[in-house]
């Protein structure tokens, strides 16, 4: 790196309770950043604790962005998201500070860092709604049968219980007559920004035992009351109720589950998606892996030695 590579965004990923927020925090403060929100499920008011979102005493002070942004009965997409970080950037740096997004969606991350274009089109809540509405009706292993008939080139790429992005390859197909794997947006390759993308890794069985007393912590700080609230106000079918930690959870309000039975599905979920989270980062990111200790910062510090001040 040279002189005039000043880092411009930095970007921390991993997968669900690896300790993303906490590191957040720490680099905010070394670097002079603000923190924009990574995390597709912690736009949504309401939607604290299942989503791990950020505490105004975890923040310590430091600037967040994007959090609270959406109400639970409205849809985000990852191109709204990327003009909404794009903006957060250039406002942050404007102002002489760092920009650190913060977060698992691997995708919404990729689409801000990279040239990614989407297809300009207009979301049909109704046909959207019923889409999710044949979800529960039908089950995920039917809707994934559904979009193989129609777009098998697509559902080859996305997992069954991937629902959100299941229904949002039917709509593209049914309502639009185009297959996303090829229309819906071209997958940049080119950097929009000097950036450094810092992972957090740890060994699997540890991983695993942190996501399940996780669990265990969201349901005695009021997971159960949280998604109670969301049912109760009969938000159903929408793409903010899919999230894991919501839908297992009315599954047990429906009884098709017990208690007991969801909060397992709960943690097999997480441990799952953890999984898919590294997979992701893995292979579509040039991550520089650390540990969860902030000692190993010493192994990224290299990067910042032309940041102004340092």
């Amino acid at each position: 790196m040279t002189k005039q590579e000043q880092i411009e965004v930095v970007a921390i990923v991993g997968p669900t309770a690896s300790g993303k927020t906490a590191l957040s925090i720490k680099m905010a403060k070394e670097f002079n950043g603000e923190i924009i929100n990574g995390d597709s499920m912690q736009i949504y008011v309401g939607m604290d604790i299942g989503t791990a979102k950020v505490t105004e005493e975890e923040m310590e002070g430091i600037p967040h962005h994007l959090l609270d942004i959406k109400e639970p009965t409205e849809s985000f997409s990852v191109a709204e998201y990327q003009q909404l970080v794009r903006e957060k950037i250039a406002e942050i740096r404007s102002r002489g500070k760092l920009p650190i997004i913060v977060g698992g969606t691997g995708l919404y991350v990729q689409a801000v860092l990279y040239d990614f274009q989407f297809t300009e089109e207009k979301v049909d809540e109704d046909a959207r709604m019923a889409y999710y509405k044949d979800l529960e009706r039908i089950g995920p292993e039917a809707m994934h049968e559904r979009l193989m008939e129609l777009d098998p080139e697509t559902a080859k790429t996305i997992h069954p219980n991937n629902t959100r992005r299941v229904i949002r390859a039917l709509e593209m197909v049914e309502l639009n007559g185009v297959s996303k794997a090829s229309e819906e947006f071209n997958r940049g390759t080119i950097p929009m920004y000097n950036h450094l993308i810092v992972g957090l890794d740890m060994d699997r069985e540890k991983l695993y035992e942190r996501i399940n007393l996780r669990v265990d912590l969201m349901m005695e700080k009021g997971l159960l009351e949280e998604a109670k609230s969301l049912y109760d106000r009969d938000i159903r079918g929408v793409q903010s109720v899919q999230a894991i930690g919501y839908k297992e959870l009315y599954a047990y309000f429906d009884g098709r589950l017990t208690l007991e039975e969801a909060i397992e599905d709960l943690k097999q979920n997480s441990r799952r998606y953890a999984k898919r989270q590294l997979t992701y980062f893995r292979n579509k990111m040039d991550v520089q892996w650390i540990g969860n200790n902030w000692s190993e910062i010493i192994k990224i510090s290299k990067f910042f030695e032309y940041q102004e001040g340092k």
